[in-house]
């Protein structure tokens, strides 16, 4: 009688199909899908000499950059999202390699901006 043998697969079925290779989606793609989240309205745009491009808030209290040569001072860091905390709850960062696909860094601006609200 044959034995089977479940390897847990977090996230994914435990079928066969599971197991085959999966292509992912790799390269920085376009940057324009994560900038033309913002509106001039409530976010100010500065390109910089060296052609990085950063996105605050009006408040100040949300930060994004992007450095397609990679940010200086990093080793490959080309997103840099910051949101300020206040004098009770510490804010945060999240960084992403230049090479990570646009996709990925307009999903994460987007879920953080959907949960922004006026104070």
């Amino acid at each position: 009688m044959p034995v089977t043998v479940e390897v847990p697969t977090p996230g994914f079925s435990r079928s066969a199909d599971a197991l085959r290779l999966r292509g992912w989606r790799l390269g920085a793609g376009q940057p324009t899908l994560v900038t033309d989240l913002f509106t001039s309205e409530f976010f100010n745009l500065v390109v910089d000499d060296r052609g990085d491009v950063h996105v605050n808030s009006q408040d100040g209290r949300f930060y994004l950059g992007w450095f397609p040569g990679g940010r200086p001072g990093t080793d490959g860091e080309g997103w840099k999202l910051a949101v300020t905390g206040t004098a009770k709850i510490p804010g945060y960062s999240v960084s992403f390699h230049t090479e990570t696909p646009a996709e990925i860094v307009a999903a994460t601006v987007t879920r953080i901006l959907t949960t922004s609200r006026p104070m």
